[in-house]
């Protein structure tokens, strides 16, 4: 896997934290700075720490799923993109508020990232270079949650399914990709 296909699922995994980013934004009257590395720093960290976790889990079991591991990777990154198809076409019915504190950051960032830690199983399989991968992720992940409150902050919730629409696009459309790579 290079460089591209990596940062595109790492763009795909961003979406869920670019959509909670953007409902934070419409919860600040004023963006300050604090906001914007706050939720960088909780969702691009979760984002960086997932896979590592999903890549130990993943490398335990390599030798027993070695033979299916790319139907493991399609999978999974099906699964994720398809919930993440689904959740963009439902009503938004979260609460935004402008609470920036670890009680409430930490549980948006563990459920922004919980489809990372499913990919880094899938990238186990793969034999893709973890800490790159987790750095990508992270730093792209921090990249769109800064830009999300920006996003929310300006213009609302007009852009919140869309982001996940695409996210989830990019994730089914990663997972056919290694499947039509590993059985032809």
């Amino acid at each position: 896997m290079g460089f591209a296909e990596l940062l595109i699922i790492a763009i795909g995994l961003s979406m869920d934290a670019f959509a909670v980013a953007i409902g934070k934004g419409l919860s600040v009257r004023e963006v300050r700075l604090r906001h914007l590395f706050t939720t960088g720093a909780w969702f691009g960290g979760f984002q960086a720490l997932m896979p590592l976790v999903g890549y130990a889990l993943g490398v335990s079991f390599a030798t027993f799923v070695e033979s299916v591991d790319h139907w493991i990777a399609f999978v999974l990154l099906g699964v994720i993109g398809a919930n993440m198809i689904r959740g963009s076409f439902a009503g938004d019915d979260e609460e935004h508020t402008a609470d920036f504190s670890p009680r409430a950051m930490l549980p948006l960032a563990i459920a922004t990232s919980i489809d990372a830690l499913a990919v880094g199983v899938s990238l186990a399989f793969l034999g893709v270079n973890i800490w790159a991968a987790a750095a990508t992720i992270g730093i792209t992940t921090y990249l769109f949650s800064v830009v999300g409150i920006k996003i929310g902050n300006r213009f609302g919730v007009r852009y919140k399914s869309r982001a996940e629409f695409v996210g989830g696009v990019v994730l089914v459309l990663m997972g056919v990709k290694i499947l039509v790579e590993h059985t032809l």
